[in-house]
């Protein structure tokens, strides 16, 4: 590798600063008669379009009221790629010398207003508000000064984590990654300075959560840059940022909301499978 990745070198504040580039404009996936489909948010009418907007996809020249139909999460990735112990505040300890990273199912992922599901045999199951990138293009070691040129865009997530099992497992796996656990949402934001957005997690609407992305220990930029020396991203594929603080406990009737600057509120109910 060309980086030492063992340093938050001054390059990585740098990058932080940076202005994204990038037009600003709003993506959802939506479903409508059965049909699910990729459109462009402008107000309240979503303009249809050909394919997912970090593939190319253009206008069909069909319209529909964002009221009428049902979104979906606005991703549809084959890798993603989660970041752990990545705010301070959610540290027991000092910081690892480089960014914890784990993987879990794509198909573990639901979209806003669909329920995250908490298996019978879990008793402690949290929340975790996070800011997610979405890869826009084929990203292979990526030099960090080129990174935000492969975001294209941001979303908003809510990691739901059996904490019970996350201690008692060998890997992480079945406590990140199982049906229904990660809420993702409601859009995809371009022209976002993925580095500077607040995140804020609310239970009940209760603020249980608050931080910036500008909190991170590792930034998006950083973390694009040092996950593609280790994995191929595609477009699609998204990146989580962590949580941050301390996490508690959610039950069966509860509404986690998780609001990223710029992106709007993900809402997501609660149940208890019996």
């Amino acid at each position: 590798m060309t980086h030492s990745f063992n340093k938050l070198v001054a390059g990585l504040l740098v990058s932080g600063a940076m202005v994204a580039s990038a037009q600003a404009a709003e993506f959802v996936r939506y479903e409508q008669n059965g049909v699910i489909s990729w459109g462009e948010l402008q107000g309240t009418t979503i303009h249809q379009l050909t394919d997912a907007p970090y593939l190319g996809g253009t206008h069909t020249g069909q319209t529909v009221a964002e009221s009428a139909v049902m979104l979906k999460a606005p991703v549809d990735p084959e890798l993603v790629v989660m970041t752990a112990l990545n705010f301070r505040s959610h540290l027991t300890g000092e910081p690892a010398a480089y960014p914890g990273l784990f993987i879990v199912p794509a198909n573990s992922i639901i979209g806003p207003g669909e329920t995250m599901v908490i298996p019978a045999d879990s008793n402690n199951f949290h929340y975790e508000a996070e800011a997610i990138v979405v890869i826009g293009k084929h990203a292979e070691n990526v030099a960090l000064e080129d990174a935000r040129d492969y975001i294209f865009g941001v979303t908003a997530g809510n990691d739901g984590s059996a904490r019970d099992w996350q201690g008692a497992d060998l890997q992480w796996t079945r406590a990140k990654g199982s049906k229904t656990f990660n809420a993702v949402g409601p859009k995809i934001v371009t022209g976002l300075n993925p580095n500077e957005l607040k995140i804020e997690g609310r239970l009940n609407g209760e603020v249980r959560q608050g931080e910036n992305t500008s909190d991170m220990l590792y930034n998006f930029d950083y973390m694009v840059s040092y996950i593609s020396h280790y994995f191929v991203l595609e477009p699609g594929d998204i990146i989580w940022s962590g949580t941050m603080g301390r996490t508690r406990e959610m039950v069966g009737g509860d509404t986690y909301e998780v609001e990223v600057e710029g992106v709007g509120i993900l809402r997501t109910p609660i149940e208890k499978a019996k």
